[in-house]
């Protein structure tokens, strides 16, 4: 397979065809490092280069930044809109003087609203999958998804989708609207869809976008200390990147990196080729701000792993082997809405 042959993988029954692994760009415009660090042209090439190398499929959110990463995207797509499958996402309404400060919406009319602010902020008029980031408990999940599917029929949207959402929330979505993708983390050393929520995706015919497939870079065996990251890295407030979490976080690492050395692959093409063995509606989205890492995760789609390899790695990353919580304790009651 050349380095242009990435495959192709369905999201849902509705004909959503995307790359099969994507792209996060959160990380280009906030929350890991420093914003002296931001480099517009190097993100914009990054992107560019996904292109080249046939990952079409962009992930991003209105949050982020606030709100400029989709600017960011709008810029790397300007003039090759058909080219791209552009997801990005509403639901998390931050704080405008204090952008720490963050509160949930699935309001019909704030559903809107931030719709028509994406289109603005990408510069196109449609977005390809468009998802609920977090479910609201406040707003019935059939009033929050029924705007969704007037945005559809009104072709601002083609696809729908929810972020980190229960089993009953997707029964009751899918009864309003067909759902095309769920996004939930997903990685060796998140295994939580596992339990339930891969198995009612392919029951409603939801397809899987699994974020943070190298468990927020760690998986990559680039973290050897809290001290690799910079001071306003949001992974500083993450349980598994404190004290002893991020002690027995690193063995797991380490079993990782025997299998890729074995396999001849980087441990981040072993991660990733993890996840994408997981089925063919599955879809890792690595986020990167660098071409050097993406041209490293865009060649796990060369790593085969034999059943033997795949028991390997069940015994080294069992589910649960992750010393500490995906998020701190706020961050935490909002998943599986």
């Amino acid at each position: 397979m050349s380095e242009h042959e990435m495959p192709r993988r369905r999201l849902g029954r509705g004909g959503l065809e995307v790359s099969a692994m994507g792209l996060g760009c959160m990380g280009m415009s906030e929350f890991y490092g420093a914003a002296s660090e931001r480099d517009e042209a190097e993100s914009l090439a990054t992107i560019h280069r996904a292109l080249e190398l046939g990952i079409d499929f962009l992930d991003t959110a209105d949050m982020y930044g606030p709100f400029t990463n989709e600017e960011l995207v709008g810029r790397a797509i300007r003039g090759r809109r058909d080219e791209v499958t552009v997801a990005t996402k509403f639901g998390i309404v931050r704080d405008a003087v204090d952008p720490t400060r963050r509160g949930i919406s699935g309001r019909p009319e704030y559903v809107r609203q931030s719709c028509e602010g994406s289109l603005k902020r990408l510069g196109t008029d449609h977005v390809d999958l468009y998802y609920q980031h977090r479910v609201d408990p406040a707003v019935p999940i059939e009033d929050t998804v029924g705007e969704m599917a007037r945005l559809v029929a009104e072709g601002k949207v083609r696809f729908i989708g929810l972020s980190e959402a229960g089993v009953d929330t997707l029964r009751r979505a899918v009864a309003v609207h067909p759902v095309a993708a769920l996004q939930t983390e997903y990685s060796l050393w998140s295994r939580d869809p596992e339990d339930g929520i891969l198995a009612a995706c392919r029951e409603l015919g939801i397809g899987f976008v699994a974020y943070s497939p190298l468990g927020r870079g760690f998986l990559t065996g680039q973290i050897k200390s809290p001290d690799d990251l910079a001071p306003d890295d949001f992974r500083r407030h993450s349980p598994r990147f404190q004290g002893e979490n991020f002690q027995k976080n690193l063995d797991l690492v380490r079993h990782v990196q025997e299998l890729a050395r074995d396999k001849g692959c980087t441990p981040a093409q072993l991660a990733l080729a993890w996840v994408m063995a997981q089925g063919p509606d599955v879809v890792p989205i690595p986020g990167t701000k660098r071409r050097s890492y993406l041209e490293d995760n865009a060649g796990a789609a060369r790593v085969h792993l034999s059943a033997d390899d795949l028991a390997r790695l069940d015994r080294v990353a069992p589910r649960g082997a992750a010393a500490g919580e995906r998020y701190p304790e706020p961050g935490m009651k909002l998943l599986n809405g």
